[in-house]
């Protein structure tokens, strides 16, 4: 059988044999380089979605690339029966860089949260004493955890809910931003707050000033651990290494993966000190490929990429001065220009339809981006993205959005 070259064919294949349980944009990629991606027809975009924040270094960086290929020489699999040269170092750079006494290894970011959801409830039981079966975890309405069935429990978005029960009990959901709403879902089987600092797949909606530090105030005079889940947010990608540092917090948990991985690899982790991680003993938790020594190599080296290029002032630099020039475009179609850092949503009126036509426009212009919550353009490229790059994609948008 003739394998398929075409843009036509290949989607047709797709269509014919994937679940539908996407709906992407009709572009087949086959190369990227840093901020850039070619199709198969050989037209180059701009990647403006940097692959949900998992290509925050960009495209096959060559540092990322070097580690892989020479850890794929050496040894890519041990399992956790057996150590290898790789995690150790690996988990104590990523300590060493959030500040915390311990990480998780795991795979996915879903993996991770469902780590930290195991975590803060058995602390619940054992330190804070809250009887069995009885822990509640408060989240937040239009949160995006992940797509696990129990992750999915507590997601206010319904498609994500609908036929998937009986759902996991033992969440309570409060209105994102608003501190008087946590205060009040708080009780004594209150195990932990998770949150993310700035909601991306929500609509890129950014918390009230001070919320953060709020609900760390809350979280301490409760005795409830806080727990923040920068899958998307971490990284270096809201002008932070993490966006919590914006309000001074420090969490009791800390989620990250996607960027951790250098969009080579998955890799995730849970951080949090041994108060916490202790609450973990052997044959409790595990994964064949968490920690294996691929994963953590290559995570060692999308860390020192990030720590080196000094990623995270990029995106502040870069991020606030593409927001402003979005603003100044006046579009009749933009209801608001929101974010932080390199995390940038555009709100589209209802008056003027959903996102998604703004999307395929800008695609047939050579800039990929993707609509979210319908009515929101995210705008989230490479943290390596050249502004030259940002220049020539402001005169394309200003076509689209005129």
């Amino acid at each position: 059988m003739t394998t398929p070259t075409t843009t036509v064919d290949l989607l047709s294949e797709v269509d014919q044999y994937s679940a539908r349980n996407y709906l992407p944009l009709p572009i087949v990629l086959e190369r990227g380089e840093g901020e850039w991606v070619w199709d198969v027809d050989g037209k180059r975009y701009l990647d403006c979605l940097a692959a949900y924040s998992a290509l925050n270094q960009g495209h096959r960086h060559p540092a990322i690339i070097a580690a892989a290929r020479k850890q794929l020489d050496r040894l890519t699999l041990t399992s956790r029966a057996f150590h290898n040269d790789q995690m150790g170092p690996f988990l104590r750079e990523v300590c060493e860089l959030a500040g915390y006494e311990r990480a998780l290894p795991m795979n996915t970011g879903a993996e991770a949260v469902e780590t930290a959801i195991k975590a803060v409830r058995r602390w619940g039981y054992r330190v804070k004493g809250i009887p069995a079966d009885r822990a509640e975890i408060i989240v937040c309405a239009n949160n995006f955890h992940g797509r696990t069935t129990t992750i999915v429990s507590f997601s206010t978005e319904e498609s994500y809910r609908e036929d998937f029960g009986p759902l996991t009990p033992g969440f309570v959901v409060v209105p994102f931003g608003d501190i008087d709403a946590l205060a009040g879902a708080i009780t004594p089987n209150t195990a932990a707050f998770m949150v993310e600092p700035l909601q991306g797949e929500g609509g890129v909606i950014v918390a009230p000033k001070g919320y953060l530090a709020g609900a760390a105030e809350l979280c301490r005079e409760h005795n409830v651990l806080l727990v923040a889940d920068e899958i998307q947010t971490g990284l270096g990608r809201t002008g932070k290494m993490f966006a919590c540092e914006w309000e001074g917090v420090h969490p009791d948990v800390l989620v990250l993966g996607k960027a951790l991985g250098g969009g080579v690899y998955p890799v995730s982790v849970m951080l949090a000190d041994a108060p916490v991680m202790d609450m973990f003993a052997p044959g409790d938790h595990g994964s064949t490929f968490g920690g294996n020594p691929l994963g953590a190599a290559v995570g060692r080296a999308a860390l020192k990429v990030l720590v080196d290029e000094r990623l995270e002032k990029r995106a502040q630099e870069l991020g606030s001065w593409f927001m402003d020039e979005l603003r100044a475009l006046g579009s009749p179609h933009v209801e608001e220009v929101r974010g932080q850092g390199l995390m940038i949503g555009v709100v589209i009126k209802q008056s003027s339809g959903t996102a998604r036509p703004f999307c395929e426009a800008l695609a047939h212009r050579g800039i990929l981006c993707k609509e979210t919550h319908e009515q929101v353009i995210r705008f989230a490229p490479p943290l390596t993205v050249a502004k030259e790059a940002l220049e020539w994609a402001l005169g394309e948008v200003r076509e689209v959005l005129k």
